[in-house]
């Protein structure tokens, strides 16, 4: 088991080596992924160290964890690939796929071959496992695909109106895609973190008149940057599409807006709080984003906190960013600008929290629980509701004619 463990260490630090600093990300650069690199080989090497001292249950439990991880990042390689093959990296990350298989087979050779030692000590070690791949392996699993997320592929599309293409310039040197619909009533609202999916509010406000800017989030379809599905940091994104749409001749005296769907919500409201160019905000699903809204639940949260602070913690390393702030205090600095706090009835991800970031937020502000509807599903599930709600919230802030 020694040996095995050590070779699928070697595997995934070369992996790493890869991913971090010879391959990053286009409008990276080796030395924006640190932590992403250096962390992880830290840990290896513990492991490499420690693996002839550890029990064999313990290292059947490592070989597990890391077989899972790898399998992981091989599975994330094989969807980047299949989609847009965007980096070289992608081929270090086809070799994880053996190394995983062969971890886990270790781990469970190992583990039946502990069988003799008697049926308490195999509940004992079947149980330190369980409680390892739910505190452990689930919250780094989801750190690693949040900073890994595949690109998905951008297709032309029919806005009902005409629109271009734009790259949209950030303050830390990164390039933006967006589709931009110029508007005719003077006012125009950011649309954001993602070109796909949202495709019908876009056109249900083109038809109201607005221009509308489809933002494509650092790291996500073809922006540059790397991707954190979490949306920690993007809010320079949401600036520059702001300065963008403040240069255009058809957006007046600065009516501009945005509207955010799940981490893009929670984006555009840190994003008007920090930025008083964004005059009106619509966020629509927005919760749980670190350990700090886990906090806020109450009691009910409090047994998810140690989960969620690892996997915040997992998510600073491979970001190489610090948690945001709480929802809530964002909220409260949003005014003078306006909030509308959109969430779904059978929500997921915390929005039953919408109501607490509500009370925070200083007036003018709007809350809306849309019946019937799921995740960031307002549009499906109340689309007539929802045109006079929202349009009726922009048309009165944005002050379109």
């Amino acid at each position: 088991m020694v040996w095995l463990l050590r070779s699928g260490c070697a595997a995934l630090a070369f992996h790493t080596v890869a991913d971090a600093f010879v391959f990053p990300q286009a409008g990276t650069a080796w030395h924006d992924h640190l932590s992403a690199g250096l962390v992880p080989l830290a840990l290896l090497g513990l492991v490499v160290v420690a693996a002839p001292r550890l029990r064999p249950g313990a290292q059947a439990a490592v070989a597990g964890i890391l077989g899972a991880l790898a399998l992981e990042g091989a599975g994330l390689a094989a969807a980047d690939a299949a989609r847009t093959f965007a980096r070289p990296s992608d081929w270090t990350g086809f070799l994880l796929a053996p190394t995983g298989l062969a971890l886990l087979a270790g781990a469970a050779v190992t583990l039946w071959r502990e069988r003799r030692r008697g049926v308490a000590r195999r509940l004992l070690v079947g149980a330190a496992v369980a409680v390892g791949a739910y505190w452990l392996l689930i919250p780094v699993g989801m750190g690693l695909y949040a900073t890994h997320r595949p690109r998905g592929a951008i297709e032309p599309a029919d806005l009902a109106a005409p629109y271009r293409h734009v790259t949209v310039p950030t303050s830390d040197g990164l390039d933006l895609a967006a589709w931009y619909a110029p508007s005719r009533n003077g006012a125009a609202v950011i649309s954001f973190p993602t070109r796909l999916g949202k495709l019908p509010h876009a056109r249900m406000l083109i038809r109201h008149g607005y221009g509308v800017l489809l933002l494509d989030m650092r790291g996500y379809e073809e922006s540059e940057g790397s991707p954190n599905a979490f949306g920690w940091g993007s809010t320079r994104d949401i600036d520059a599409g702001v300065a963008f749409l403040q240069r255009q001749r058809d957006v007046r005296d600065g009516r501009i807006g945005g509207i955010g769907f799940s981490v893009g919500g929670e984006q555009m409201l840190e994003a008007a709080a920090e930025n008083h160019g964004l005059r009106a905000v619509v966020s629509e699903g927005a919760g749980e984003r670190s350990f700090k809204e886990t906090l806020l639940r109450g009691p009910r949260g409090w047994a998810a906190v140690p989960m969620m602070a690892l996997e915040s913690a997992t998510l600073a390393v491979f970001a190489q960013t610090t948690p945001p702030p709480a929802l809530d205090d964002v909220a409260a600095r949003i005014a003078p600008g306006a909030a509308f706090f959109v969430y779904a009835e059978h929500g997921a991800g915390g929005e039953e929290m919408n109501p607490r970031f509500f009370d925070a937020a200083r007036r003018p502000k709007a809350l809306w629980e849309v019946p019937g509807a799921h995740h960031a599903g307002g549009l499906d599930a109340q689309p007539r509701a929802y045109e006079r709600r929202v349009v009726g919230f922009f048309d009165r802030y944005l002050a379109a004619g």
